[in-house]
């Protein structure tokens, strides 16, 4: 019988294959007594399961490795994991456990577990609360070991003809690692969101994906014909000739178009009336700029420092930083590369924080971003002596995230100068006029862009904090994130005004959220007067075309037209005839 379950986009494109079901181990275990005599002996059982699993995560690290386009982020994950294997909350209280209990290791392992998810289920961050996720998986893995089961994912004989899906109530990032090597078209999962690992391992795989689906593991057996559509976020079961016939279509003609986009690698991206656009890219690691020259972007327009600081327990130092913005720099001859300052906090929470360990009431309004750096100067400092520093082997720029005050603003330009004046005493190059930039992305400073204008050289409008700050969304929650909705009128109006009011004063100004990267959006913006989109590299051709095909002088008075609404859904009307 056909049906189909609907959960969360998070990779676009279609696969049409055979359902493969990954079993979790079942983290209910039985608990039985031990003899005295026996207790060594299952303690040996423990240690040797936690080597096994350190094992397997060693080799599969490896295996990314030979992934260059998530071998970053996917090791990341695995020593993410690793690090749990020797935390002494999960590596010996079990022991003692089974020590003074005279439990089977297997219950011990399980009730620890247990007690540690619920102390992150109580968490406020987001990001810290979806970490349980790693213990859990680390678990399951030993367990595994424990009860003698594999957790490799294998092509099963008769598995049938088209790409090999895989289903799972959940999976880890090491099992991801995997799929590049056995061909897998997609995966489909009862949990997880948009920022869940599974989301982010998909879309660096370029692997169509729909997570959140609740119930889809229970439901599919083996073998099933499936079709995942990652672009709609649904899972279709058994489909009917008919509608097998239109997804193969679809999926051709997608990957034709694909196909196509690539041509547009060399093409000037300037629109119909002769306006020059720049197209910068979004990294988050050096090992991101192989992607940026696949598709010729003309430079970095955000440099994601922060990720340098997470899964490890110690601050990169000043010269680690040097050398990671330096190689960025060198590898993009005469083009811009943009470098953002520690944009840590909210969802993406270091572990080495100040504060880390005090619960705060709401952490996507705390201590981030430039507040966190003003409030460690000695950590900022550091930074910006780096990227000063690498500023001379390269054009280099640099950006401070979430500023929203005129002090920030004073600030952060003096600690610049501060680090400048360090340099100049150990007689170090740099750039003395390297341009400093600002992110718009709360209310306040796109409503009170003075100090902007007159302190900076550039700005950056981050839409996917504008966006959530605007209309009081957290889109890290499922339970209101369809509220999440970036052609809201007020949303559109602040964007807009930023990047007119720049243009007067001179100033340029870019994009960098995901409204840059989604092609459906470009006319809009291009019509606001946007002549910088920053974006992922995945995206940067498919807007490149749109841009080819737009006429700057047509779309201005449509766009005029279409601010004035204060209906969403009037806008989308509008939007759509954007396109005639």
């Amino acid at each position: 019988m056909s049906f189909a379950l609907h959960g969360y986009a998070v990779a676009p494109g279609i696969a049409i294959g055979h359902a493969h079901l990954v079993s979790h181990a079942k983290l209910e275990v039985a608990q039985y007594q031990l003899r005295e005599r026996d207790i060594e002996t299952e303690l040996a059982r423990f240690d040797a399961a936690l080597a096994t699993v350190r094992t397997e995560l060693s080799l599969l690290k490896s295996e990314a490795g030979a992934s260059p386009g998530a071998a970053a982020e996917l090791s990341a994950f695995v020593d993410l994991q690793s690090m749990f294997l020797v935390d002494p909350l999960l590596a010996e209280v079990p022991r003692e456990m089974i020590q003074t209990r005279r439990c089977n290791a297997e219950w011990a392992l399980v009730q620890q577990m247990e007690q540690l998810v619920v102390q992150f289920d109580e968490m406020e961050d987001a990001y810290l609360r979806e970490r349980k996720q790693d213990i859990v998986q680390v678990v399951e893995r030993i367990l595994k070991v424990l009860l003698g089961k594999s957790r490799k994912i294998t092509r099963r004989k008769g598995a049938g003809d088209g790409d090999l899906i895989i289903v799972a109530h959940d999976l880890s990032p090491a099992d991801t690692i995997q799929f590049k090597r056995l061909k897998i078209g997609g995966f489909a999962t009862d949990l997880g969101g948009g920022t869940s690992h599974t989301a982010i391992v998909a879309r660096s795989l370029a692997i169509p994906a729909v997570v959140g689906l609740h119930h889809a593991r229970p439901l599919l057996r083996d073998n099933d014909l499936l079709i995942i559509d990652g672009t709609r976020g649904v899972l279709i079961v058994d489909p009917d000739a008919r509608v097998l016939e239109e997804y193969r279509l679809r999926k051709s003609e997608m990957e034709l178009e694909r196909s196509k986009l690539k041509r547009l690698k060399t093409s000037r991206a300037a629109t119909l009336d002769f306006e020059e656009i720049s197209l910068v890219a979004n990294i988050e690691l050096p090992q991101d700029i192989d992607k940026v020259r696949e598709v010729d972007a003309d430079g970095i327009g955000l440099f994601r420092t922060e990720f340098l600081f997470m899964n490890r327990n110690e601050l990169p130092d000043e010269d680690e930083q040097f050398e990671t913005y330096r190689s960025v720099a060198k590898a993009l001859p005469g083009k811009v590369v943009t470098i953002r300052t520690l944009d840590s906090g909210a969802d993406k929470r270091t572990r080495v924080m100040r504060g880390l360990d005090r619960r705060e009431p709401n952490p996507a309004l705390g201590l981030r971003a430039i507040r966190y750096c003003l409030a460690e100067p000695q950590i900022f400092l550091a930074q910006l002596r780096a990227i000063l520093r690498a500023s001379h082997y390269g054009k280099v720029r640099l950006l401070i995230p979430m500023l929203a005050h005129a002090h920030e603003i004073k600030q952060s330009l003096i600690m610049i100068e501060q680090a400048k004046e360090q340099l100049r005493e150990s007689r170090t190059k740099f750039d003395e006029n390297i341009e400093i930039g600002g992110m718009i992305e709360i209310p306040a400073a796109a409503l009170a862009l003075g100090p902007f204008l007159k302190h900076l050289d550039f700005l950056s409008i981050g839409t996917n904090d504008l966006i959530q700050y605007t209309l009081a969304i957290d889109r890290t929650d499922e339970s209101v994130a369809y509220l999440y909705d970036p052609l809201h009128p007020a949303v559109l109006r602040l964007v807009a005004q930023t990047i007119e009011r720049g243009a007067r004063a001179g100033l340029p100004v870019a994009v960098c959220g995901e409204m840059a990267g989604d092609a459906s959006m470009t006319r809009l913006l291009l019509g606001m007067g946007l002549r910088q989109f920053s974006m992922h590299p995945s995206q940067l051709l498919e807007v490149k075309q749109q841009i080819l095909r737009s006429n700057v002088s047509r779309l201005r008075p449509k766009v005029t037209r279409l601010l004035r609404y204060d209906d969403a859904a009037r806008v989308r009307e509008q939007l759509a005839l954007l396109d005639d």
